[in-house]
C-alpha cells in the first residue's frame, strides 16, 4: 500500500469487501454516475446521463450470467464498487467482460479502489476468465492505477484508451 495517504491502514481496517448483494443491484446506477470523470472546471452533468442508452448496458438487469459485482462497505454503506458484464461499451474487446469501477467521492485517495480492484483481479483469475477490459479517459489519473496493476493499453482513441488486464 506505498501509495496510500498517511492513515490508510487505519481506514482500510473499517472496510469490508464482498460480493454485492441482488438487493444492492440498483446503487449501481450511482456508482456508474461516479465513475464519469470530469476533468478540472467541468460542470458534472445531470445524474439522468445513466439513463441514456450508450450507459444503459452497464447496468441495465445486472445480475445475468457472466455479471459479477464486488463491492467496499463500511458499516451498512456501499462506498465502491467494482463490477463487469459481458456488453458492446467504450472499453469492449472481444471475449472479455468490461469493468466498471468507482468510489463515492469522499473516499478517493485512501487506498479503498486499489484494493478494491486487487480484490476483483483475484476473483476474476477465480472465475477463470481470459481477462477483463475497460476505457478510461487520458485525463484520468487512474489509468496509473490501472497500469500498476497490470493493465496494458490496447487501443487509443482521441482521449481515451482502452487497457486490458490478461489473467
Amino acid at each position: 500500500m506505498g501509495n496510500c495517504r498517511k492513515n490508510c491502514g487505519n481506514f482500510l481496517e473499517g472496510i469490508e469487501f464482498r460480493p454485492m448483494d441482488v438487493s444492492e443491484y440498483p446503487l449501481l446506477a450511482d456508482f456508474l454516475y461516479e465513475a464519469i470523470f470530469l476533468p478540472p472546471g467541468v460542470m458534472p452533468p445531470p445524474r439522468k446521463v445513466v439513463e441514456l442508452p450508450e450507459l444503459q448496458p452497464y447496468i441495465a438487469d445486472f445480475g445475468k450470467d457472466g455479471d459479477f459485482c464486488l463491492c467496499a462497505v463500511q458499516g451498512t454503506q456501499v462506498i465502491g464498487a467494482a463490477w463487469c458484464r459481458y456488453l458492446q461499451g467504450y472499453g469492449s474487446v472481444e471475449d472479455m467482460p468490461e469493468l466498471a469501477v468507482s468510489l463515492l467521492p469522499s473516499f478517493r485517495g485512501k487506498g479503498i479502489g486499489t484494493v478494491l480492484l486487487e480484490k476483483f483481479l483475484e476473483e476474476i483469475k477465480q472465475r477463470n476468465l481470459p481477462g477483463i477490459s475497460l476505457s478510461v479517459q487520458k485525463e484520468n489519473p487512474a489509468h496509473r492505477l490501472y497500469e500498476r496493476l497490470g493493465f496494458e493499453i490496447v487501443r487509443e482513441q482521441a482521449d481515451t484508451w482502452v487497457m486490458v488486464y490478461h489473467v
